[in-house]
């Protein structure tokens, strides 16, 4: 099987995971596989359901937490789907291509509407996946198509208004038999420096606003309905509180950071201390936006 699997792509058995997220934490994985193509990772997938091997889609891994045990099964990661294309007002991304490097695109080619994204550290599946946003923007407004592998690995493309989502929200998480390979963008024409100027300001605004020197995986709670989630932590005298390694930044109460050799557990375990305080002093049950992979 691994001879038959090293054909669609690059293979590691017992691979460390903690290169694999932002945070910077984790384990290992029973096999690391970076398919070379979409077709190749259909192949892969093939391969991996014959052998009733489990496996989880990585972007990267910038919204998850990872557990410090090997993971029994494959990660696998679309780095090497980078494929980009522009045609008009139109933008085709693979699933791996980062975020930043689309918006680069676009501005390059004077196509406005992703400027908000610039600093969003994921891939396009993963952003497209969760409907990443940031200043009252998020990037499902902006699609027109997403290309998947469906649960009998069929290629498939679903238009956009056949997707549901909402705030960090969307089908393709409800349903984790589709797996985002390729997505296609619509953008307005504009002017590109007045799109640098944008990216400029939100860069600055991030900075400034930010724990970026610190691995995170950026929001960790969801802001609830007329309220934002970073308040409510530091009202709660929250801000610093450490566990282990992981602190809860003193710039930002809702990001969570990797302060110095954290583990798992402690992101972990802090993520549900802040949680349970929260709802216990405000009343408020915070949604947690990060993901947790194979903790159960």
């Amino acid at each position: 099987m691994i001879d038959e699997l090293k054909k669609y792509g690059d293979l590691e058995e017992h691979a460390s995971t903690k290169l694999l997220n932002t945070y910077k934490i984790g384990g290992s994985t029973r096999y690391l596989i970076e398919p070379n193509s979409i077709q190749d990772l259909v192949s892969i997938l093939k391969i991996l359901k014959e052998n009733n091997i489990k496996w989880f889609i990585l972007g990267n891994g910038s919204n998850i937490i990872l557990n410090s045990r090997e993971y029994d099964g494959a990660f696998i990661k679309l780095n090497k789907l980078n494929g980009l294309e522009v045609n008009g007002n139109n933008i085709y991304a693979e699933a791996g291509v980062m975020v930043p490097n689309l918006v680069k695109v676009a501005t390059d080619n004077s196509l406005m509407g992703l400027e908000f994204a610039a600093g969003i550290p994921g891939t396009v599946g993963g952003s497209v996946y969760g409907n990443a946003g940031a200043y009252n923007s998020c990037i499902m407004d902006y699609v027109q198509s997403v290309t998947v592998i469906d649960d009998d690995l069929n290629i498939k493309v679903i238009e956009h208004e056949d997707i549901n989502y909402s705030y960090r929200m969307t089908d393709f998480k409800n349903n984790k038999k589709q797996i985002i390979v390729a997505v296609k963008f619509t953008l307005t024409e504009g002017e590109k420096e007045r799109s640098i100027a944008l990216i400029n300001d939100r860069r600055k605004r991030r900075l400034e606003s930010q724990p970026l020197e610190y691995p995170s995986a950026g929001s960790v709670f969801r802001n609830p309905e007329g309220d934002f989630a970073g308040r409510l932590v530091e009202i709660c005298d929250l801000k610093g509180y450490k566990i282990g390694g992981a602190e809860v930044s003193e710039k930002h109460a809702n990001f969570i950071v990797n302060a110095g050799n954290a583990t798992s557990e402690d992101v972990y375990n802090l993520i549900h201390y802040v949680h349970d305080t929260v709802k216990e002093k405000t009343h408020v049950d915070l949604l947690c936006e990060q993901e947790f992979i194979d903790w159960e």
